[in-house]
């Protein structure tokens, strides 16, 4: 059986009052809602020994699989690593941005540009012109009528 993690803000929540489990973060997201999971976060919990038989009850009726190890720490006490989907805070929709309306043309100003204003070349980029060796023979060139 594969691991399935609870979705939960804290591991402790994550323990009591979790409905479900994902074993991916994008099952975890589709079961999030408009809710965004921050990460995958595994917390050490070292509960009183008086809450530790209903932590693991809990734990055993959650709907997750291996997201609670036991461990003991120096002293004997034991020390529980919980594995959880942290959910982070609720996501704002945000709200359409509303078109901006085109300003209308003032009846007012005149156009001064036409249309051979734009077919003449003269927003086109000249090139500029190769320089030319004049001590270069030209081989190619008119012949001159003797």
């Amino acid at each position: 059986m594969s691991h399935a993690y609870p979705l939960g803000k804290t591991a402790r929540d994550a323990l009591k009052s979790a409905k479900e489990a994902a074993r991916t973060r994008y099952e975890a997201e589709d079961l999030a809602g408009d809710v965004a999971i921050a990460s995958l976060e595994t917390e050490w919990i070292t509960p009183a020994e008086k809450d530790l038989p209903k932590i693991l009850e809990q734990a055993e009726t959650n709907p997750g699989h291996g997201f609670v190890q036991n461990y003991e720490d120096g002293s004997g006490n034991t020390v529980l690593a919980v594995t959880y989907w942290k959910l982070a805070k609720a996501r704002k929709k945000k709200p359409a941005p509303k078109p901006k309306p085109e300003p209308a043309p003032n009846p007012t100003e005149e156009d001064h540009t036409d249309d051979l204003y734009f077919k003449s070349g003269r927003t086109k980029k000249s090139r500029r012109k190769r320089f030319v060796d004049p001590n270069q023979m030209d081989l190619f060139g008119e012949k001159k009528a003797d």
